[in-house]
């Protein structure tokens, strides 16, 4: 159970370096001019629509042949990816080429994580006690954002430690070998695990669906669909209002690469912080109240949250980073377990497939993108806080229906 929570520390750091060090990115496989940015996010977008399709593929194959397996083959590919990445040739050395083989590295790498999130916590759900679901769960949201903290770290480190002739040059490439290495660490670490006791129930009955995919797109439509909800709020929360601020503050507020990336680091400590606390809390009160209590606050704070921090006023900036991170890591928790519970053990990693990742691909994957060519567009520092609240205002009613999953106590 802490191999399978704790091993989503790699997904979460690849991802979140790839945002953290967009900048940096944009210099040195696209050219740096003007647009430049918003290419490198188009690329992250594009890599992020692969995403569910490997969801899919890795769902299935979990479903009918178990959980470890599938933890162990996503963790594979993607250790192989990020060294790919660390010894790509830049645009200094073979031209645009660099960038379009960056973004097929991306693409290989996004369906490779399809599967991984997905399965790890339909692992610790199903290992969970019953009454600690929303812990337990919330401990592979938690790990991920320990996995957030590390890279913004090694990457804060890396551009403090080098000046921009250096960076630009070869000290980009520590991050994505500190992740390469990480991951190999942990496909080790996996190796050890048994199988989830909810696939050795489903394996012993003769209950293993044939086609999970089918089975779930037959049987559980509404599931699909309160799943996407869920998942498109916590992304949206997470994605804009955290990965994407580093971004936003050097564009908007005027911040260094090097302050910027430092901020996030508190941001992740108070995601790593709240999240096990708000998971014990639905636990006792219910996933259904805590969710709804999260999406009001989704609708009514980020604008002025990104207002402050466009601003540029050092309080307003250290208010907008700590109230969005909260938000964001709260929203996690919660999801986390909320959506795996949709479904029953038979498909659940298919049904996570359809119906959160998807929304993850969309709200997580295009989110970072659309806020920074709407904020390229129009200048208004509020933009990415009017996406988050639309989307909360969208999913609201979705949740004001909802059943309450938690198991009676």
């Amino acid at each position: 159970m802490a191999v399978a929570a704790f091993s989503t520390i790699v997904e979460w750091y690849d991802f979140t370096l790839y945002l953290y060090f967009v900048t940096v990115l944009a210099r040195i496989f696209f050219g740096g001019g003007e647009g430049s940015v918003a290419v490198t996010l188009a690329g992250f977008a594009a890599a992020y629509l692969m995403r569910p399709f490997g969801a899919a593929v890795f769902g299935s194959f979990g479903d009918r042949f178990g959980r470890r397996r599938v933890m162990l083959l996503s963790m594979a590919m993607m250790s192989a990816a990020m060294l790919a990445t660390a010894l790509l040739p830049t645009r200094a050395d073979i031209g645009p080429l660099a960038g379009g083989l960056l973004l097929l590295l991306r693409c290989f790498m996004a369906f490779s994580v399809g599967g991984e999130y997905t399965g790890v916590v339909a692992y610790l759900l199903e290992g969970a006690p019953t009454a600690r679901r929303g812990l337990v769960t919330s401990l592979a949201a938690m790990a991920s954002e320990l996995g957030a903290l590390l890279a913004v770290g090694i990457s804060a480190a890396t551009v403090a430690a080098l000046d921009g002739a250096a960076l630009e040059s070869w000290g980009w490439r520590i991050p994505f070998l500190v992740g390469s290495a990480l991951a190999a660490a942990v496909w080790i670490a996996r190796s050890t695990m048994e199988e989830s006791p909810e696939f050795e129930r489903q394996r012993a009955r003769g209950t293993v669906p044939a086609a999970p995919l089918r089975h779930v797109a037959a049987r559980y439509r509404t599931a699909v669909a309160r799943g996407f909800a869920i998942s498109a709020l916590g992304s949206i929360t997470y994605y804009v209002g955290i990965t994407y601020a580093p971004a936003f503050l050097i564009a908007a507020g005027g911040l260094g690469e090097g302050q910027a990336l430092w901020l996030s680091t508190v941001a992740a400590l108070v995601v790593i912080a709240i999240t096990p606390l708000v998971g014990a809390l639905s636990d006792r009160v219910g996933r259904r109240p805590v969710l709804i209590v999260l999406c009001v606050a989704a609708a009514s704070l980020p604008i002025l949250m990104f207002v402050w921090m466009g601003a540029g006023s050092p309080a307003q900036i250290w208010l907008g980073i700590l109230a969005l991170a909260a938000l964001g890591g709260g929203v996690s928790a919660v999801g986390a377990v909320a959506t795996a519970e949709q479904f029953p053990g038979e498909g659940r990693l298919s049904g996570l497939a359809l119906g959160a990742t998807a929304a993850t691909a969309i709200f997580g994957g295009l989110a970072p993108y659309v806020a920074q060519r709407l904020l390229d567009h129009s200048g208004w520092p509020a933009v990415p806080g009017v996406m988050i609240a639309a989307v909360a205002l969208a999913v609201l009613p979705v949740l004001w229906r909802m059943p309450e999953t938690r198991p009676e106590r």
